[in-house]
């Protein structure tokens, strides 16, 4: 990629960039089309793809996409232990984005820990989105990253449109009717 041409999309550039917990990759397939052929994206989530084809309507087309593209695609990760997991490497930058666990703060820690491992060096960065209105508010996102050695160098909020293709993931089968709208959502971006 050395010679290849830098592109930016919004806070987001053509460097190594990990996505965790992918819904129907729509986020990450709005990154690789905006960066074409100079894309280093790995994109990542725990459903394995028959569970993405029956949890998500469009997941199945957007990982062929992505793939398409030159994307790795990584099933089975776990953002608890994905600093041990041999199939991914160090990054640029890290992205957990709507983080809709149960136990979301255990799951918040474990991520953390595990990206603060994997950025490449002082300047890699750690970008967590999350809605802020209840009941996701930001549950202490500030407090768990300094516990865990980061630190917050910016904050900004998330808006959809600036991210062509991406669309609020909406579970299908079993859980048809949950929806997850976006509504008041921020990125906040940390380093070590």
């Amino acid at each position: 990629m050395d010679n290849q041409e830098s592109k930016k999309l919004r806070q987001y550039n053509n460097k190594q960039i990990l996505l965790v917990g992918e819904g129907d990759f729509s986020f990450s397939l709005s990154l690789a089309k905006a960066f074409g052929s100079a894309t280093n994206i790995t994109a990542t989530s725990l459903d394995t793809r028959e569970e993405l084809g029956r949890n998500y309507n469009n997941g199945k087309a957007n990982v062929d996409e992505l793939e398409r593209l030159g994307c790795a695609v990584v099933r089975g990760v776990n953002a608890h232990s994905m600093s041990s997991d041999c199939r991914l490497g160090r990054y640029d930058i890290i992205i957990f984005h709507f983080i809709c666990a149960g136990k979301h703060h255990e799951v918040l820690r474990s991520f953390m820990e595990s990206a603060r491992e994997m950025v490449k060096d002082e300047n890699g960065e750690i970008h967590v989105t999350h809605k802020t209105i209840y009941p996701f508010d930001e549950g202490g996102i500030k407090a768990l990253a300094k516990e865990t050695g980061l630190r917050l160098i910016k904050q900004i909020q998330f808006s959809k449109w600036g991210f062509q293709g991406y669309s609020d993931p909406i579970r299908s089968g079993s859980n048809r009717d949950y929806r997850s709208p976006i509504g008041s959502t921020v990125t906040f971006m940390f380093k070590k």
